[in-house]
């Protein structure tokens, strides 16, 4: 082959490889004129993304690199009204993440002013005592960098509210962190903690704990002090035992203490707020009866994995019970009392020795199990002698009784239509829970309109709800729609609309296509859509992937023929259920093998691009 006569254009200094760390001197050119006009204009500098390795000096002193310079001011020229120094605001909020910074000075101390510092996804591996000056500081990101070690000035910054230490090598957090008495948001998780510090029961504002992805063997006992706490995420630890009494934890929602080594569980009895309950791949053996009698709010049960070889009666007393998850236990019967559950959608009970009810039943899903056990109740109740005489029961609520529970419910009523006047009570009483659970609407009933600006949750679960009008839109304060077990094939684009939803459940109706709509959902976290017959979905950024938030994702008993490689991108999601659908890989074993499997699988086979 002849050689070509051509010649390269290429110069020889456009040779060097496209990514390569800068100097100092290059670092420093990324603050332009322009750049830090528009910080002392905004008191904003966001210098994320950047590829550098050293932060420019000018950064610490921007008001001083942004002064007029006397020497050459002509005073028959007006000057820009932004040069003028009293026009110029002081730094307050400083991005320099993800770059490859491996130190901070300690000129940081200079920016008194700053409240909001993120240094996130970097090379750090100490941070500079003079952070203990930023004492105006209220959001502080350190995240995915490298530190050992903190200093103990920086327990100083007693006004922070968000404070972000996740994806470090900290072994140890000082006892001095009860300190930061402000603290709303704390997360530690994916460290190498071996314990919490006393003391922790201090930050009484806390709200977000995350502590998961640590060798945490227990919890310090005043952790029960967080009266403020919401969300107490402990997950994939080595922790043994809970605290035997964790009721003082009133206003708690959510609790996540999967893969851990818990053999009991703990006593709740005062967390009336608690939603969700995550405590799978654990050693708990049983269910104390007392445990179901006091969680009215309880919405998930997350108990798979575990040793219990039996389910308690009492579990009926789980009223608002939505989910539960019983699989990979010791359970050789169900109580019938599961029947009574009216909001119960989605029975796992896989991988338990169950001789109480057929496998073929078990396989055909919650609302089989459901109904098998409610037709042995039946049985068991008609043999019954009723002695006393039956009260009537009033049918809609008083504007007194909507006042008391702040919510409008007409479970199992049978009705096909709803008065208007009671919507415009519910509206007088401020309701935020609608409730209409096992009745015979067809639509949704205009009355609901009444109460758009109010509605957080909506339960439309078991009617004959064929399609849903437009005004859903008005919703713009829902978190949760249940729309299960009813004959809907469609979702209208207004449902798009609705961003401040956490959970959709869409599970037992006639959807062939997943809803486009939900897409646009982007604070989602939980999607309920097995029992349909869904053929395909769309996991790319313009699908699923848009939903950074989802953690749970439930497409079990569709008929979809594969699973998009990409969904393996979404490492967010924690339970991901897919069995029961006509694909032929992932092979059941590796359903079997739980979530992280899954996803793990799907990414290694992602096409390679060249």
């Amino acid at each position: 082959m002849k050689r070509s006569n051509v010649k390269s254009r290429i110069k020889k200094d456009e040779l060097n490889p496209l990514f390569h760390f800068k100097d100092k001197e290059e670092d420093d050119k990324v603050l332009t004129n322009g750049v830090i006009k528009q910080a002392l204009k905004s008191g904003k500098l966001e210098l994320s993304s950047k590829n550098l390795k050293f932060v420019p000096e000018k950064v610490w002193n921007l008001r001083e690199t942004g002064k007029i310079n006397s020497d050459v001011f002509d005073l028959n020229q007006k000057p820009n009204e932004d040069d003028l120094w009293w026009n110029q605001a002081s730094l307050k909020h400083l991005d320099l993440s993800s770059n490859v910074l491996t130190e901070i000075s300690g000129n940081i101390g200079n920016l008194l002013d700053l409240t909001v510092l993120n240094l996130q996804d970097n090379a750090l591996t100490t941070i500079p005592p003079e952070i203990g000056l930023l004492e105006k500081l209220t959001r502080l990101n350190l995240s995915r960098n490298r530190i050992e070690q903190l200093p103990s000035q920086f327990f100083r910054l007693r006004e922070l509210k968000y404070l972000n230490l996740s994806h470090n090598s900290l072994e140890d957090i000082s006892a001095d962190l009860s300190d930061l008495v402000m603290l709303e948001v704390l997360d530690l998780s994916n460290n190498q903690l071996e314990s919490l510090p006393g003391g922790i029961g201090f930050l009484t504002r806390l709200t977000d704990l995350s502590i998961h992805h640590n060798k945490l063997q227990n919890l310090p006992n005043d952790i029960t002090s967080l009266r403020n706490l919401q969300k107490l995420d402990m997950m994939n630890n080595d922790i043994k035992f809970l605290p035997e009494y964790m009721g003082d934890l009133r206003r708690i929602e959510f609790i996540y203490a999967q893969h851990n080594d818990i053999d009991k569980l703990p006593d709740l009895e005062g967390c009336e707020h608690l939603q969700e309950l995550h405590i799978s791949n654990n050693f708990i053996s049983e269910i104390p009866e007392r445990f179901c009698e006091k969680l009215p709010s309880l919405k998930v049960l997350d108990l798979r994995d575990n040793k219990i070889a039996k389910l308690p009666n009492e579990i009926s007393m789980l009223q608002s019970l939505m989910r539960l998850d019983m699989s990979n236990n010791s359970i050789n019967s169900l109580p019938s009392s599961l029947s009574t559950l009216a909001h119960l959608v989605s029975l796992q009970v896989e991988g338990n020795p169950i001789k109480s009810i057929r496998r073929d039943i078990i396989a055909c899903g919650t609302q089989r199990i459901l109904k098998t056990l409610k037709d042995r109740e039946g049985n068991v109740n008609t043999m019954k002698v009723t002695q006393s005489p039956t009260i009537p029961e009033k049918l809609f609520p008083d504007i007194y009784q909507l006042k008391k529970t702040r919510s409008l419910t007409l479970c199992g009523k049978n009705l096909s239509e709803i008065p208007e006047q009671l919507f415009i009570d519910a509206k007088q009483a401020e309701i935020s829970i609608v409730d209409f659970t096992k009745n015979k609407l067809k639509q949704l009933p205009e009355g609901l309109k009444h109460l758009s600006p109010m509605i957080a949750e909506l339960n439309l679960n078991s009617n004959l709800l064929t399609e849903i009008q437009p005004f859903v839109s008005d919703f713009d304060h829902i978190k949760y729609l249940n729309l299960s077990c009813n004959h809907l094939d469609s979702l209208p684009d207004e449902v798009g609309l609705l961003i401040t939803l956490r959970e959709i459940n869409i599970a037992n109706n006639r959807f062939i296509t997943f809803p486009k709509c939900i897409h646009e959902l982007i604070h989602l976290e939980i999607i309920l859509a097995c029992d349909n017959k869904i053929e395909e979905f769309d996991a790319s950024e313009e699908g699923l992937g848009a939903l950074k938030r989802l953690a749970t994702l439930d497409l079990s008993n569709n008929n979809i023929k594969t699973v998009p490689p990409v969904l393996g991108n979404m490492t967010q999601i924690t339970t991901l259920l897919l069995h029961g659908n006509s694909f032929r890989a992932p092979r059941h074993q590796i359903l079997e093998s739980g979530t992280q499997s899954i996803l793990s699988y799907l990414r290694d086979r992602i096409p390679k691009e060249f």
